[in-house]
């Protein structure tokens, strides 16, 4: 989204296990301004994480009031400017932070990310259900992981199954925004810092994230324009 010219905000709301810090490739304290958090910034994209603030080495052990109050405070209480996305990167399952997040602001879309296998399918169904049952769009499905092409060969390999995402989509009428293939440069971008989406915008792996991103985009601005208009919410700390 970003690449594409967009003013992008990345939340990272897995308090448990922050990875946004190290896949972004930034680890400065975020500073203060007019009592508000300054989100740090990478490639084009405003982030903020617990991750910035917390010691990487030590486990957060918070019940699920704290993790409410903490996702409040990134809402209400982080400097994000003026956005046309933002993105908030939520941590598997159907738990607090979730919750917590659809009722406190109007979510415009969930996209629910699995890998092909069964065992994978069976939770991301799951966190679909739990959008749909609290009324918020499920903009589609993606499938990492959906096949490795050899290097060699040429020939793609569905080491972890083949099809499931489609299948998944298509029986839960919703629609496969894209597939993420099995591809080291991904994992070294995401150990360094440095997204293939913006390392490597013209290879295979990141014409796959700015189609994905497309489509993404083409959801929301489909929805928007079918829905009713609804009123402006501004959130203000207390």
């Amino acid at each position: 989204l970003a690449q594409a010219g967009a003013k992008v905000g990345l939340l990272d709301t897995d308090v448990y296990g922050p990875s946004a810090p190290l896949m972004m490739g930034v680890n400065d304290k975020p500073l203060m301004r007019d009592n508000k958090i300054v989100p740090l910034e990478a490639h084009g994209v405003k982030v903020m994480s617990i991750g910035f603030i917390m010691d990487p080495n030590k486990a957060l052990i918070w019940r699920g009031p704290l993790v409410a109050q903490l996702i409040n405070q990134f809402l209400n209480d982080v400097h994000w400017g003026e956005l046309d996305y933002l993105v908030l990167d939520l941590p598997p399952g159907t738990g607090d932070v979730q919750l917590t997040l659809v009722q406190k602001i109007p979510i415009s879309g969930a996209v629910i990310v699995t890998t092909p296998q069964e065992v994978a399918l069976a939770d991301a169904v799951k966190g679909l259900k739990m959008f749909e049952e609290v009324k918020t769009p499920v903009l589609g499905i993606v499938e990492n992981m959906s096949g490795f092409v050899c290097p060699g060969c040429g020939e793609q390999h569905p080491i972890f199954g083949e099809g499931g995402g489609k299948r998944t989509a298509e029986a839960n009428g919703v629609e496969l925004l894209g597939q993420i293939p099995i591809e080291p440069s991904i994992m070294t971008g995401g150990d360094t810092g440095t997204p293939q989406a913006a390392a490597a915008p013209e290879s295979a792996t990141g014409q796959a994230f700015a189609h994905l991103a497309t489509r993404v985009a083409v959801q929301l601005a489909n929805q928007s324009a079918a829905a009713p208009r609804k009123p402006t919410i501004m959130l203000r700390s207390v």
